[in-house]
């Protein structure tokens, strides 16, 4: 995944809406907020990691169903598959941290692998699957798979769901309503209902 200046620099490459491009600008977002939630404390070290688990939910959710299928045709079903796999693997980690004290040891430890293993995940779909992608979809397809993304992305869920992640079926079946209850849940807790 590089850093977040060469992720965006990637991105500014490509037109504005092409998947690839919104991708990479939120690849160089994940990891700003992963750098925010390891040096940050107390209040603003969970409204930090908030953001990163909502931002990794959406993104990945959406990745699922909308860049997995066409990756499947055009990068082979072994790199979509690998990358649906990471995907689900991640989910449950993401599941553990939500669940823990962001200001222990054990969440900083688990944070810290967790962040690896993201952008080992992330430096796969930059090297397989995108060029996969820039070469088989040509500039219309790209931006009407960005334009997907984004709708997806609208009505993914926004906490990890373990049950549903790394199958592109699953997140079309039950992701719009563990997105329904996700973002009544985080609007509770925003208005201090929780």
């Amino acid at each position: 995944m590089g850093d977040a200046t060469e992720d965006r620099a990637k991105a500014a490459q490509l037109p504005e809406g092409d998947v690839i491009r919104v991708l990479l600008e939120q690849h160089a977002r994940i990891r700003e907020l992963f750098a925010d939630v390891k040096s940050a404390t107390g209040e603003h070290k969970q409204q930090a990691f908030d953001e990163l688990r909502a931002l990794l939910a959406v993104h990945e959710t959406a990745e699922e169903m909308v860049l997995r299928p066409v990756s499947k045709d055009v990068a082979g079903e072994g790199v979509a598959d690998a990358r649906n796999t990471e995907e689900k693997e991640a989910n449950k980690v993401l599941a553990q941290l939500e669940d823990m004290d962001c200001g222990s040891v054990e969440f900083d430890s688990l944070l810290a692998s967790f962040e690896t293993s993201v952008s080992m995940h992330a430096e796969q779909e930059v090297k397989q699957e995108f060029p996969a992608i820039l070469t088989g979809c040509d500039a219309d397809k790209r931006q009407d798979m960005g334009k997907r993304i984004k709708m997806a992305e609208k009505i993914a869920p926004t906490h990890p769901h373990p049950s549903t992640a790394g199958s592109t079926t699953a997140q079309w079946m039950v992701g719009p309503f563990a997105s329904l209850v996700d973002r009544t849940k985080d609007a509770l807790t925003r208005s201090g209902g929780d």
